[in-house]
């Protein structure tokens, strides 16, 4: 019998909050979380002065020291993205998870930078100053895996995915492939980011980061406009619960929707250019793997990052393979690029709009750059859609390249 991969939790968080309901209202309503960051104006080498932070998530005190000594925020914002994934599958305290059949698939660019500090100052005084048991584990890139698996007892595959702007995507994805190979019957999915200057400054020295928007930072992040000026960073988490669809049903489960397709590639070519050959061939294994046409597909999920170059191919590759017809949308203008977190946030946000029927618009978007291929921007005040697929698309440092198919339950 051929297994099928659902999705009966989700949750995360993001600049705009944490809840679909909040996240819709604030969409609909035109906002973005894009702000100033008033501790980057000492940064003075720094050009990029806006991001999007989750500022409303605390994660001080959110777990008890004992259980969280071992997270930094990226952590702590997985876990309790997870735990509230979980409430919503029916799974919290249930035996389930830690039979050797549940395990985790998640990932982030990189693990809390307190503790790097630390380290460095150890490096250039030789005192260890704040470092102790668990700087390491704080800082280390697959500390979200793990301790997601620690704090829920899971006993099953840990699969740890660092592998930037995909590393959430990818996060699905292999969580997919393990239960469709009878390797696990639940896997928990997705990516997580804290926010950091350090991230801003990868970019801004490659010249990829917007300055024009210091001034108006709401609309600083502008994916595929034809007057953006690069791109935002920001941070959140995004997390699945992906289960096999008969252990979902036998016991009573929402099925929220279906993961069918799933493909990931690489360029082989250059370290940060994005290749238009290998993105279309992402795209095409994916739709190949779910058995669809490009008239199946009710809208397709932009990495739209909205830096110069990396728009303009992938827009093109999105033309070559799904032609010009199908709504297409980003949400990096409303969060900002919240790389490894952006894969498992996009696929979340992706169920939530299929299941709803709406849309959000590509943020601060008015009329494309013509070097863009044509394709169906979705403008102001969103779109409705009806079909029951959707495409979440992603592309990485690396030459990275993935794509998700969902569809509806």
């Amino acid at each position: 019998m051929t297994r099928r991969v659902v999705v009966t939790g989700m949750a995360g968080v993001t600049a705009l909050g944490g809840e679909w309901a909040e996240i819709e209202r604030r969409m609909r309503a035109g906002e973005t979380g894009t702000r100033r960051i008033a501790d980057w104006e000492r940064l003075t080498d720094l050009t990029c002065k806006v991001g999007a932070p989750a500022s409303w998530f605390v994660h001080e005190g959110r777990y008890h020291r004992q259980k969280s000594r071992s997270m930094g925020r990226v952590g702590i914002m997985a876990v309790d993205s997870v735990e509230r994934a979980l409430a919503q599958a029916g799974l919290t305290d249930d035996p389930v998870l830690k039979t050797g059949r549940t395990g985790v698939a998640c990932g982030s660019s990189f693990g809390s930078t307190d503790p790097i500090r630390d380290f460095v100052h150890f490096l250039e005084t030789g005192k260890a100053g704040g470092l102790n048991a668990t700087s390491y584990i704080r800082m280390m890139a697959h500390t979200a895996a793990v301790n997601i698996s620690v704090f829920f007892g899971l006993t099953g595959r840990v699969i740890t995915t660092s592998s930037a702007c995909t590393s959430g995507s990818q996060g699905v994805g292999y969580g997919y492939e393990t239960i469709l190979h009878n390797q696990a019957d639940i896997m928990i999915v997705g990516g997580t980011e804290e926010f950091c200057p350090s991230m801003a400054m990868v970019f801004d020295r490659l010249y990829a980061t917007s300055s024009n928007g210091n001034d108006t930072p709401e609309s600083a992040c502008r994916p595929f406009e034809a007057s953006r000026d690069g791109m935002v960073t920001g941070e959140g988490a995004g997390f699945l619960i992906l289960e096999e669809r008969e252990h979902a049903l036998a016991r009573g489960a929402t099925i929220l929707a279906e993961v069918t397709g799933f493909a990931t590639n690489a360029d082989g070519a250059h370290i940060s250019h994005p290749a238009r050959e290998t993105q279309e061939r992402v795209m095409r294994q994916a739709m190949e793997m779910a058995g669809i046409g490009v008239s199946d597909i009710a809208f397709i999920s932009g990495h739209g990052t909205a830096t110069v170059a990396g728009d303009v191919v992938e827009s093109q590759a999105t033309q070559a393979v799904y032609g010009k017809d199908v709504p297409f949308h980003t949400l990096k203008g409303h969060f900002g690029h919240s790389l490894g977190a952006c894969g498992g946030i996009e696929a979340w946000l992706g169920v939530e709009m299929l299941r709803t029927g709406w849309i959000s618009p590509i943020a601060n978007f008015h009329e494309h750059d013509p070097r863009c291929a044509e394709l169906d921007y979705v403008g102001v005040g969103g779109r409705v859609i009806d079909g029951d697929y959707f495409v979440s698309n992603n592309f990485a440092f690396g030459g990275i390249n993935t794509s998700l198919v969902f569809k509806r339950a």
